[in-house]
């Protein structure tokens, strides 16, 4: 069936007129169907032909009670809000919504005989808000249907079906035509399993009806709004998620508020979210590559101080089910008086549905709207006019939201920020030339480095646009360079934040280039965007600012990968049965071929996969007069872009006894320095390097070679190998034992007085949730930003704060505690079930360590360590499941080096004093991948063993997974290797990075497989998700816009995977046997009597799980 009503539309017929002042809103009017396609030579979107949908339903909305409706075989009562709502359940359109109760069948609804108001050939639509309420496994089906009584037969038709749940109204949307009239016609909803409550808020079943309806015209222009001034009340007009009803003088106007262009105004009340307001669908009446001028009066009126925002925006639905945000204009609205919001669009792409709105006002404040337009041009849009908003175009064509940019007007709309401002013309100041145009501006007299030049960009600036900056910007006044920042300072309502845009060292020698992007989650007041940053006394010169829209760029497709021979070693004469054909010295060292004794190669010949590539040949190194210099071979043309290599070679350095030396595997690329590996080795035995690289721009040169040890120190080299690899092969591998790690056999037994009965009776069986923890990093900006906060709710069951728990962020200066954003973190994770690790109680690297605390010596640094754990844990006991104690102790020894070796054992055990329901965690990067000697498996074992033997106690392993190019079986060997300690390991910290998506995808495919099928892994957090909003670069699953990219497809496509789903049946011991992944299940099993739907849980606990259910 297809459904024909634009997203949140409303359902409902409008009852026409006003209403009184206080009373309760109206039920939303029905949605809008697509009007007639006005031919080539019409005037365009000006046709006096209005399409209408006509509700046949008597009484859709239950504003008077079940008149006209019947329950079926049930109970039925309408529950009104604010005396009798069911269950604290609100209405979602209007004031009323039915609840059918006492429901003994699934079939048993609510119905309405509609024999009379059928015609034969015409579509009709359906359309209904439905929820359920009760016990049981969600989600639930609820379905719309049509029962065809003749005089032989009764037949049922389904026409809408929907998954509803308990939380939130879901919409049921069909559609239906007759070919013959039966003799009695009855609409029904249904679908609930016995037991369950459904609520029906309203329903629609309507046709298009076609009136006669004067143009309405604005300066002769054809206004594309129907209903712009609420003369026909709401129609055809949709309240987002709130309610809305028109004042006018006939009900009475609010008090003091009279309209501003007519006779009624709307009223958008009892708002929960700034983007819930009025919404009208206005698909059907725009045109491509036209430019469309958008205006409104408004104001606001409720609990407000001041001026806050109303925003115009529009909402277009792409045919690939995405959904896409444009603003197109705002404005400062308040109490006191009305405002015009001014804007203008044009669409490259006609989208599925668009559908403009207003929106922006804080919850709780009432949103008035006197009239809005929107008119189009007329004609194609060739050229930008000359008098919109007098914005300035660069010369690439892009628009900027600066006015002046280039200082043409004098330093209008320029302000000095606590310094003096002025601009100089060619050669006016110390020489200097401007870099483009004839004019440059100067901030000088600045006694504070936040001292500089700025402008204010509200109402130009918007929320959830990406916005590139780049101003070009030198110093005067210093003789080394100095930082320069671009910075925003935002005003939000409750506080008020300064976001670096970009930020670059500046000389007085010539000019430097600031660029960068930048993207708003939260709503805001107030904007101003200032150069800043140089010390007191530097004078700061800017030329030009430029700020704009982000242009989209199409995403690469997948990599063409031709002539790889996965697995084929692409070093050359590696076993050295030529001599060192192929093999040249890096410098002025010396190379030689020489054969190991056998006794050498014991302990590395056990492995069936080392004896192939072993013979006890290898190279000698001698004469080495630098660390760099080593064996090489030139490898450019064996390599090809975007293929994950891996390196592997045996090494010894020096002769016995002289310690352990620095060996590393490297690629010379280009003028570039990659790491394919490393390890500490001696003379004593060899040892394997193994590492990992990937290439993603076509070199000109390639060598790889090894190096390391001091000079004078002999390196030996055996086996070095590089080859492409299969991952294919791998992931056939990792799902085998991913069955055997994260499955159990399961057995469903069934009893009751006739479990005889079920012989042979079908089972569904549906996992509904995977309980394997899945996390991701969230940050307190993030989560005003609706969409990405509903993907993070959605799709992770932990969380972890980016920063907001961190000691520098709740205790910037010493005394001055700061717990706001963790509070509301944590808030909002609780209300959604996510469960939260804390991150972290102390950092050990001396950069991450606040000034004040860097300034503590002694008993003072003590005293501070004890006053922050005793802060936080009294705060926060029993609310975070895990803590980190003291992040990177592999990478940092800031408290160590203060306060001696136990202080990192005594973070510890204080820590489980305060509140011993928290696990605590080690945590650190590197660990995995062999990349980086201060964080191997074997130290970070060894730091958690002396840990332990202090008394720490340690209750998990933090590997945090900041990986590129990941390889499986390297992964796995460092997981194999912490496993020893019989802790957990969690992936705490999840993010791959590569510009290509799909290759990102690849990556993360790699790692979370590996992890998931590892039995000593217990949950993966990733590091964000959002782009933009990221710690590392091209990491992102989901794209600033909203769009989900390829790896947070293949993400979600894991997930799906890592579900199970199977059919049965029941046998003669009463039994359904089947093999599940850990989690939340529902069952449905066929019986004589009719279907029945049980829950379950299956833990990890037992090789074996027995479920008991009772029929």
């Amino acid at each position: 069936m297809k459904g024909r009503c634009g997203w949140l539309s409303s359902l409902c017929c409008p009852r026409r007129g006003g209403r009184e002042a206080g009373a309760l809103p109206q039920p939303d009017p029905p949605c809008r169907e697509p009007e007639p396609k006005v031919e080539q030579g019409e005037a365009e979107h000006c046709a006096s032909d209005k399409v209408v949908m006509e509700n046949i339903l008597l009484n859709g909305d239950f504003s008077e009670g079940l008149h006209s409706w019947h329950p079926n075989s049930c109970q039925a009562f309408v529950a009104v809000e604010g005396s009798s709502c069911h269950h604290g359940v609100r209405s979602h359109s209007g004031s009323n919504y039915a609840v059918l109760t006492h429901r003994t069948q699934s079939w048993q609804g609510l119905e309405q005989d509609i024999t009379e108001k059928i015609t034969l050939g015409t579509e009709y639509i359906v359309a209904a808000y439905v929820r359920v309420h009760g016990e049981f496994q969600e989600p639930v089906g609820v379905q719309a249907t049509l029962k065809l009584e003749d005089e032989s037969c009764t037949n049922y038709v389904s026409i809408a079906r929907i998954l509803a749940s308990r939380e939130r109204w879901e919409k049921l949307e069909g559609s239906f035509d007759l070919t013959t009239l039966p003799r009695r016609l009855v609409f029904y909803i249904e679908g609930p399993p016995p037991g369950v409550d459904l609520l029906i808020d309203s329903v629609t079943i309507s046709y298009k009806k076609t009136e006669r309806a004067a143009s309405s015209l604005i300066n002769g222009t054809e206004n594309i709004i129907s209903n712009y001034d609420f003369s026909e009340g709401l129609h055809p007009w949709n309240p987002i998620c709130c309610h809305a009803y028109v004042a006018s003088q006939w009900s009475g106007f609010l008090d003091g508020i009279r309209g501003k262009s007519g006779e009624n105004y709307a009223v958008v009340s009892k708002r929960t979210e700034h983007w819930q307001g009025l919404e009208q669908d206005i698909t059907d009446r725009l045109s491509t590559n036209t430019s469309y001028a958008v205006s409104a009066i408004v104001r606001v009126d409720g609990s407000v101080q001041g001026q806050v925002e109303v925003k115009g925006t529009l909402r277009l639905q792409n045919p690939d089910g995405s959904t896409h945000y444009n603003p197109v204009g705002s404005v400062l609205a308040s109490k006191q008086k009305w405002e015009k919001l001014e804007g203008t669009f044009s669409l490259p792409n006609m989208p599925k549905h668009v559908v403009f709105y207003l929106e922006g006002p804080p919850a709780g404040v009432d949103l008035i709207v006197d009239s809005v337009t929107i008119t189009c041009s007329r004609h194609k849009q060739s050229k930008v006019s000359t008098d919109v908003s007098k914005e300035v175009k660069e010369p690439s064509g892009v628009e900027t939201i600066i006015k002046n940019p280039h200082f043409e007007d004098g330093l209008k709309n320029w302000s000095g920020r606590g310094c003096i401002i002025c601009r100089n013309e060619v050669t006016a100041y110390a020489n200097v030339q401007p870099l483009s145009g004839n004019y440059f501006a100067l901030a000088t007299g600045r006694v504070h480095n936040w001292n500089g030049i700025q402008q204010e960009i509200t109402g130009r600036v918007q929320r959830k646009v990406l916005y590139e900056i780049s101003s070009a910007v030198r110093i005067i006044g210093s003789a080394s360079d100095t930082e320069v920042r671009a910075t925003l300072w935002v005003q939000e309502y409750g506080r008020e934040r300064y976001v670096c845009l970009a930020k670059n060292q500046a000389s007085d020698k010539q000019w430097t280039h600031l660029k960068g992007k930048f993207l708003l989650h939260a709503p805001f007041s107030k904007a101003v965007i200032f150069i800043e940053g140089p010390p007191a006394g530097v004078d700061i010169l800017v030329d030009g600012l430029v700020l704009s829209p982000a242009r989209k760029l199409q995403a690469a497709p997948y990599p063409k990968f031709e002539n790889v021979s996965f697995g084929a070693n692409v070093i050359h004469n590696s076993a050295l049965s030529r001599g060192l054909a192929g093999w040249s010295p890096m410098g002025s060292c010396r190379l030689s071929v020489q054969t190991e004794a056998p006794h050498m190669l014991s302990s590395i010949a056990k492995d069936p996969a080392t004896q192939q590539h072993i013979n006890g040949r290898y190279i000698l190194a001698t004469n080495r007069t630098d660390v760099w210099m080593g064996p090489s071979q030139v490898i450019t043309d064996k390599l090809r872009l975007h293929v994950t290599y891996r390196v592997s070679a045996w090494v010894r350095a020096g002769s016995g006894g002289h310690g352990r030396y620095h060996v590393n595997v490297c690629l010379a690329v280009d003028n570039q320095w990659v790491n394919g590996g490393q390890v500490e080795a001696d003379g004593n035995q060899w040892y394997e390097v193994k590492g990992a690289f990937k290439l993603e721009k076509q070199p000109s040169k390639v060598t790889a070679y090894v190096q390391g040890p001091p000079p004078g120190v002999d390196l030996r080299v055996m086996g070095f190998q590089i080859y492409a690899v299969d991952r294919k092969a791998r992931f056939e591998y990792l799902k085998e034992k991913t069955d055997q790690v994260r499955k159990r056999d399961i057995v469903l037994k069934f009893q009751g007085s006739n479990t005889a009965s079920l012989l042979g009776s079908s089972v569904r069986i549906q996992q509904t949730e995977n309980s394997f923890p899945f996390g991701s990093c969230i940050s307190r900006s993030n989560i005003e930003n609706e969409d990405l906060a509903d993907f993070f709710v959605k799709n992770f069951n932990w969380g972890v704060f980016e920063n907001e728990l961190k000691w520098y962020h709740t205790e910037p200066e010493q005394g001055r505690l700061n717990y706001k954003d963790s509070d509301e973190l944590l808030e909002f994770c609780e209300k959604h079930n996510i469960q939260v690790r804390g991150h972290c109680l102390f950092w050990e690297v001396e950069n991450a360590v606040q000034p004040w605390v860097k300034s503590l010596q002694g008993h003072h640094l003590m005293a501070a360590i004890q006053n922050r754990l005793q802060s936080l844990f009294s705060r926060y006991r029993g609310r975070f499941r895990h803590h980190d104690v003291n992040n990177e102790m592999l990478h940092g020894s800031f408290y160590q080096d203060r306060l001696g070796r136990d202080i990192r054992a005594y973070m510890f055990r204080e820590a489980h004093k305060l509140d011993p329901s928290a696990v605590l965690f080690v945590n650190d990067y590197n660990v995995e991948d062999m990349c980086d000697m201060k964080s191997t498996p074997e130290r970070f074992i060894e730091q958690i063993v002396d840990l332990q033997e202090r008394g720490a106690p340690v209750g998990g392993i933090g590997v945090q997974g900041h990986i590129s190019h990941p390889v499986g079986e390297i992964i796995c060997d460092s997981f194999d290797k912490l496993a020893i300690l019989v802790l957990p390991i969690w992936i705490t910290e999840l993010d791959v990075t590569a510009e290509n998506e799909h290759i990102r995808a690849d990556d993360l495919e790699v790692y979370l497989r590996e992890a998931f099928a590892h039995p000593a892994v217990e949950g993966i957090i990733l590091w964000g998700f959002w782009e933009m909003f990221m710690f590392r670069e091209h990491a992102h699953l989901v794209d600033v816009d909203g769009t989900i990219n390829e790896a947070g497809r293949r993400y979600l496509a894991l997930k799906q995977e890592w579900l199970t789903r199977t059919n049965g049946s029941i046998d003669h011991q009463g039994e359904c046997k089947f093999r599940g992944y850990h989690g939340s299940y529902t069952v449905e099993v066929d019986t004589p009597s009719g279907k029945l739907v049980r829950s379950f849980v299956v833990d990890k606990d037992h090789p074996v799980h027995v479920v008991t259910l009772n029929i």
